[in-house]
Protein backbone atom coordinates (compact mmCIF):
# COMPACT_ATOMS: atom_id res chain seq x y z
CA UNK A 1 0.00 0.00 0.00
CA UNK A 2 1.35 3.20 -1.07
CA UNK A 3 1.00 6.82 -0.39
CA UNK A 4 2.09 9.84 0.83
CA UNK A 5 0.98 10.83 4.73
CA UNK A 6 -2.81 10.93 5.64
CA UNK A 7 -3.92 8.42 2.58
CA UNK A 8 -5.16 6.33 4.17
CA UNK A 9 -2.88 3.27 4.46
CA UNK A 10 -2.15 2.48 8.18
CA UNK A 11 -6.17 3.09 8.70
CA UNK A 12 -6.66 0.18 6.30
CA UNK A 13 -3.62 -1.88 8.03
CA UNK A 14 -5.52 -1.51 11.53
CA UNK A 15 -8.52 -2.29 10.27
CA UNK A 16 -7.59 -5.19 8.72
CA UNK A 17 -5.28 -5.74 11.87
CA UNK A 18 -8.65 -5.10 14.23
CA UNK A 19 -7.55 -2.02 16.00
CA UNK A 20 -10.35 -0.04 13.72
CA UNK A 21 -13.85 -0.91 13.45
CA UNK A 22 -15.15 -1.02 9.99
CA UNK A 23 -18.24 1.39 9.29
CA UNK A 24 -19.14 -0.14 6.07
CA UNK A 25 -18.07 -3.26 3.61
CA UNK A 26 -16.29 -6.20 5.07
CA UNK A 27 -12.65 -7.66 5.24
CA UNK A 28 -11.88 -11.14 4.16
CA UNK A 29 -9.31 -13.22 4.87
CA UNK A 30 -8.80 -16.55 2.54
CA UNK A 31 -12.71 -16.00 2.28
CA UNK A 32 -13.68 -15.98 5.93
CA UNK A 33 -15.46 -12.61 7.12
CA UNK A 34 -13.88 -11.47 9.73
CA UNK A 35 -15.02 -7.60 10.21
CA UNK A 36 -16.61 -8.31 13.57
CA UNK A 37 -13.81 -10.69 15.01
CA UNK A 38 -11.65 -9.36 17.73
CA UNK A 39 -7.78 -8.49 16.66
CA UNK A 40 -6.94 -11.90 18.85
CA UNK A 41 -9.28 -13.89 16.95
CA UNK A 42 -8.00 -13.01 13.24
CA UNK A 43 -4.72 -15.19 11.87
CA UNK A 44 -2.81 -11.76 11.07
CA UNK A 45 0.21 -10.22 13.04
CA UNK A 46 1.90 -6.65 12.53
CA UNK A 47 5.24 -5.87 12.59
CA UNK A 48 6.05 -1.88 13.59
CA UNK A 49 8.51 0.37 12.55
CA UNK A 50 9.67 0.89 16.53
CA UNK A 51 10.06 -2.77 16.40
CA UNK A 52 8.06 -2.91 20.05
CA UNK A 53 10.65 -5.52 21.10
CA UNK A 54 10.56 -5.84 25.04
CA UNK A 55 13.56 -4.33 26.42
CA UNK A 56 14.02 -6.58 29.97
CA UNK A 57 13.64 -10.31 27.70
CA UNK A 58 16.39 -11.72 25.71
CA UNK A 59 15.75 -12.44 21.82
CA UNK A 60 14.50 -15.78 22.01
CA UNK A 61 11.92 -15.21 25.03
CA UNK A 62 10.79 -11.98 23.10
CA UNK A 63 10.13 -14.29 20.02
CA UNK A 64 8.81 -16.92 22.49
CA UNK A 65 6.32 -14.54 24.12
CA UNK A 66 3.00 -14.94 21.77
CA UNK A 67 3.74 -18.62 22.02
CA UNK A 68 3.44 -18.13 25.96
CA UNK A 69 0.46 -16.35 25.64
CA UNK A 70 -1.11 -18.86 23.69
CA UNK A 71 -0.08 -21.45 26.45
CA UNK A 72 2.20 -23.54 23.88
CA UNK A 73 4.26 -25.98 25.84
CA UNK A 74 7.47 -24.66 26.95
CA UNK A 75 9.59 -27.51 24.93
CA UNK A 76 7.28 -26.55 21.75
CA UNK A 77 7.45 -23.41 22.13
CA UNK A 78 11.82 -23.07 22.59
CA UNK A 79 11.76 -25.08 19.31
CA UNK A 80 9.56 -23.36 17.19
CA UNK A 81 10.54 -19.80 18.29
CA UNK A 82 14.52 -20.95 17.35
CA UNK A 83 13.56 -22.19 14.22
CA UNK A 84 11.89 -18.64 13.60
CA UNK A 85 15.10 -16.83 14.65
CA UNK A 86 17.20 -18.80 12.43
CA UNK A 87 15.05 -18.08 9.52
CA UNK A 88 16.29 -14.53 9.86
CA UNK A 89 19.71 -16.01 10.29
CA UNK A 90 20.15 -14.32 14.05
CA UNK A 91 20.78 -17.82 16.14
CA UNK A 92 24.28 -16.74 17.23
CA UNK A 93 22.04 -13.57 18.63
CA UNK A 94 19.72 -15.65 20.99
CA UNK A 95 20.65 -14.78 24.16
CA UNK A 96 21.08 -10.95 23.76
CA UNK A 97 18.56 -8.17 24.96
CA UNK A 98 17.45 -6.27 22.40
CA UNK A 99 19.46 -3.20 22.78
CA UNK A 100 22.89 -4.63 22.23
CA UNK A 101 21.51 -5.61 18.72
CA UNK A 102 21.34 -2.99 15.45
CA UNK A 103 18.68 -1.74 13.96
CA UNK A 104 18.70 -4.18 11.11
CA UNK A 105 18.79 -7.41 13.77
CA UNK A 106 16.20 -5.99 16.04
CA UNK A 107 14.21 -5.73 12.88
CA UNK A 108 14.65 -8.74 11.64
CA UNK A 109 13.90 -10.08 15.34
CA UNK A 110 10.48 -8.03 15.16
CA UNK A 111 9.87 -10.07 12.19
CA UNK A 112 10.53 -13.60 13.36
CA UNK A 113 7.94 -12.90 16.34
CA UNK A 114 5.72 -12.39 13.86
CA UNK A 115 6.23 -14.76 12.13
CA UNK A 116 6.35 -17.65 14.99
CA UNK A 117 2.83 -17.59 15.37
CA UNK A 118 2.35 -18.53 11.66
CA UNK A 119 -0.14 -15.98 10.57
CA UNK A 120 -2.08 -15.99 7.04
CA UNK A 121 -1.54 -11.90 7.07
CA UNK A 122 1.39 -10.41 7.81
CA UNK A 123 1.02 -6.55 8.55
CA UNK A 124 3.92 -4.28 8.07
CA UNK A 125 3.50 -0.85 8.87
CA UNK A 126 6.61 1.31 7.30
CA UNK A 127 8.69 -1.29 9.15
CA UNK A 128 11.86 -0.27 7.37
CA UNK A 129 11.39 3.64 7.79
CA UNK A 130 13.88 4.09 10.71
CA UNK A 131 17.13 2.09 8.53
CA UNK A 132 19.28 3.75 6.97
CA UNK A 133 19.90 3.57 3.23
CA UNK A 134 21.94 1.05 2.58
CA UNK A 135 20.66 -1.56 5.48
CA UNK A 136 16.74 -0.33 4.46
CA UNK A 137 17.72 -2.28 0.84
CA UNK A 138 19.63 -5.02 2.39
CA UNK A 139 15.81 -5.54 4.70
CA UNK A 140 13.92 -5.19 1.30
CA UNK A 141 15.89 -8.35 0.13
CA UNK A 142 15.91 -10.15 3.02
CA UNK A 143 12.06 -9.74 3.22
CA UNK A 144 11.30 -10.93 -0.18
CA UNK A 145 13.40 -14.11 0.54
CA UNK A 146 11.25 -14.28 3.66
CA UNK A 147 8.17 -14.12 2.28
CA UNK A 148 8.74 -16.35 -0.74
CA UNK A 149 10.25 -18.85 1.56
CA UNK A 150 7.40 -18.66 4.22
CA UNK A 151 4.59 -18.62 2.26
CA UNK A 152 3.09 -16.22 4.32
CA UNK A 153 1.16 -12.75 2.60
CA UNK A 154 3.07 -9.78 3.33
CA UNK A 155 0.75 -6.08 3.27
CA UNK A 156 3.05 -3.44 3.25
CA UNK A 157 2.40 -0.42 3.82
CA UNK A 158 5.26 2.31 2.91
CA UNK A 159 5.15 6.34 1.27
CA UNK A 160 8.29 5.06 -0.61
CA UNK A 161 7.62 4.55 -4.51
CA UNK A 162 10.92 2.95 -4.79
CA UNK A 163 10.20 0.60 -2.00
CA UNK A 164 6.78 -0.22 -3.20
CA UNK A 165 8.38 -0.74 -6.64
CA UNK A 166 11.22 -3.08 -5.63
CA UNK A 167 9.41 -5.35 -3.20
CA UNK A 168 5.46 -5.78 -4.21
CA UNK A 169 3.52 -8.05 -6.62
CA UNK A 170 0.45 -5.54 -6.30
CA UNK A 171 0.77 -2.26 -5.85
CA UNK A 172 -2.43 0.15 -4.26
CA UNK A 173 -1.51 3.81 -4.37
CA UNK A 174 -3.80 5.66 -2.06
CA UNK A 175 -4.83 9.23 -2.25
CA UNK A 176 -7.02 11.21 0.07
CA UNK A 177 -8.24 7.79 1.35
CA UNK A 178 -9.19 6.05 -2.07
CA UNK A 179 -7.19 3.71 -3.74
CA UNK A 180 -6.43 5.51 -7.25
CA UNK A 181 -4.87 2.44 -8.50
CA UNK A 182 -4.33 -1.27 -8.28
CA UNK A 183 -2.13 -3.34 -10.16
CA UNK A 184 1.19 -5.10 -10.63
CA UNK A 185 4.15 -2.52 -10.08
CA UNK A 186 4.89 -2.79 -14.20
CA UNK A 187 1.45 -2.16 -15.34
CA UNK A 188 0.96 1.08 -12.57
CA UNK A 189 4.25 2.88 -13.27
CA UNK A 190 3.78 2.08 -17.28
CA UNK A 191 -0.19 2.77 -18.20
CA UNK A 192 -1.39 5.31 -14.58
CA UNK A 193 -5.40 5.74 -14.63
CA UNK A 194 -4.74 9.35 -12.98
CA UNK A 195 -2.51 12.01 -13.02
CA UNK A 196 -2.06 11.48 -8.90
CA UNK A 197 -0.84 8.15 -9.99
CA UNK A 198 1.63 8.87 -13.14
CA UNK A 199 2.88 11.83 -10.87
CA UNK A 200 3.63 10.20 -7.07
CA UNK A 201 4.96 6.72 -8.62
CA UNK A 202 8.40 7.66 -10.40
CA UNK A 203 8.67 11.00 -12.23
CA UNK A 204 6.57 11.98 -14.96
CA UNK A 205 6.28 14.29 -18.03
CA UNK A 206 2.39 14.70 -17.99
CA UNK A 207 0.95 17.25 -21.08
CA UNK A 208 -2.28 18.49 -22.01
CA UNK A 209 -4.26 20.94 -23.65
CA UNK A 210 -3.18 22.79 -26.58
CA UNK A 211 0.85 21.96 -25.55
CA UNK A 212 -0.09 18.14 -25.63
CA UNK A 213 -1.79 18.58 -29.35
CA UNK A 214 1.33 20.84 -30.58
CA UNK A 215 3.61 17.66 -29.28
CA UNK A 216 1.69 14.19 -29.64
CA UNK A 217 -1.34 15.25 -31.76
CA UNK A 218 -4.00 15.04 -29.44
CA UNK A 219 -5.23 17.36 -26.53
CA UNK A 220 -6.39 14.72 -24.23
CA UNK A 221 -3.92 14.67 -20.86
CA UNK A 222 -1.04 12.24 -21.88
CA UNK A 223 2.35 11.14 -19.50
CA UNK A 224 5.62 10.73 -21.10
CA UNK A 225 8.40 8.83 -18.64
CA UNK A 226 11.77 10.65 -18.83
CA UNK A 227 13.70 7.57 -19.60
CA UNK A 228 11.80 7.16 -22.73
CA UNK A 229 13.10 11.16 -23.37
CA UNK A 230 16.38 10.22 -25.65
CA UNK A 231 18.75 14.07 -25.95
CA UNK A 232 20.15 14.22 -29.32
CA UNK A 233 22.57 17.50 -30.29
CA UNK A 234 20.58 20.19 -32.48
CA UNK A 235 19.64 19.11 -35.81
CA UNK A 236 19.53 14.99 -35.33
CA UNK A 237 16.76 13.52 -37.36
CA UNK A 238 14.37 11.19 -35.90
CA UNK A 239 12.25 8.24 -37.18
CA UNK A 240 8.90 7.48 -38.48
CA UNK A 241 6.97 7.15 -34.90
CA UNK A 242 8.69 9.06 -32.93
CA UNK A 243 8.49 12.61 -31.96
CA UNK A 244 11.48 15.31 -32.46
CA UNK A 245 10.97 18.78 -30.48
CA UNK A 246 13.79 21.70 -30.09
CA UNK A 247 14.83 22.60 -26.81
CA UNK A 248 17.20 23.99 -24.37
CA UNK A 249 19.27 22.44 -21.84
CA UNK A 250 18.65 24.37 -18.26
CA UNK A 251 19.59 21.63 -15.82
CA UNK A 252 21.47 18.93 -15.47
CA UNK A 253 22.05 16.45 -12.57
CA UNK A 254 24.40 13.54 -12.25
CA UNK A 255 23.27 10.74 -9.41
CA UNK A 256 25.51 8.05 -10.51
CA UNK A 257 23.66 5.68 -11.96
CA UNK A 258 21.73 8.05 -13.85
CA UNK A 259 21.93 11.76 -15.34
CA UNK A 260 18.81 13.83 -15.41
CA UNK A 261 18.01 16.51 -17.81
CA UNK A 262 15.98 19.43 -17.43
CA UNK A 263 14.71 21.21 -20.89
CA UNK A 264 12.97 23.97 -22.13
CA UNK A 265 11.33 23.44 -25.50
CA UNK A 266 10.87 26.43 -27.82
CA UNK A 267 7.28 27.17 -26.37
CA UNK A 268 8.59 27.41 -22.95
CA UNK A 269 7.51 24.25 -21.74
CA UNK A 270 9.63 21.82 -19.68
CA UNK A 271 11.02 18.30 -20.21
CA UNK A 272 12.74 15.63 -18.09
CA UNK A 273 14.83 13.24 -19.65
CA UNK A 274 17.06 10.51 -17.67
CA UNK A 275 19.91 8.85 -18.80
CA UNK A 276 21.43 5.68 -17.81
CA UNK A 277 25.28 6.35 -17.21
CA UNK A 278 26.16 2.76 -18.91
CA UNK A 279 29.48 4.15 -20.59
CA UNK A 280 32.35 5.78 -18.98
CA UNK A 281 32.34 9.77 -19.02
CA UNK A 282 34.12 10.54 -22.74
CA UNK A 283 32.26 7.84 -24.24
CA UNK A 284 29.11 9.71 -24.77
CA UNK A 285 27.49 12.82 -25.62
CA UNK A 286 28.46 15.32 -22.66
CA UNK A 287 25.82 18.20 -22.66
CA UNK A 288 26.22 21.63 -20.54
CA UNK A 289 23.20 24.24 -19.31
CA UNK A 290 22.51 26.14 -22.76
CA UNK A 291 23.09 24.23 -25.04
CA UNK A 292 20.37 23.78 -28.10
CA UNK A 293 18.93 20.13 -28.35
CA UNK A 294 16.30 17.78 -29.91
CA UNK A 295 14.16 16.10 -27.85
CA UNK A 296 13.04 12.83 -29.29
CA UNK A 297 10.83 9.79 -28.39
CA UNK A 298 8.64 7.03 -29.81
CA UNK A 299 4.92 8.05 -29.87
CA UNK A 300 4.09 4.05 -28.82
CA UNK A 301 5.75 5.44 -25.31
CA UNK A 302 3.09 8.32 -24.63
CA UNK A 303 0.27 6.75 -22.07
CA UNK A 304 -3.07 8.42 -22.32
CA UNK A 305 -3.96 9.26 -18.79
CA UNK A 306 -7.85 7.85 -18.55
CA UNK A 307 -8.83 10.80 -16.08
Amino acid sequence: MLGPSGSGKTTVLRLIAGFETATRGSIKIDGEDVTSFAPFDRTVNTVFQDYALFPHMSIQENVEYGLRARKVPKIERAKLAAESIESVKLSHLASRLPHQLSGGQRQRIALARALVLRPKVLLLDEPLGALDKQLREEMQSELKNIQRSSGITFVFVTHDQDEAMRMSDRIAVFNAGRIEQLGTPQNVYETPRTAFVAGFLGVSNLISGERALRLVGRSELVNIRPERIVFQPAGASHRKGETAVSAVIKEISYTGSNTIYIAETDDGSTLISTRLNQELPGNFTEYVPGQNIVAIWQNRHVATIPK
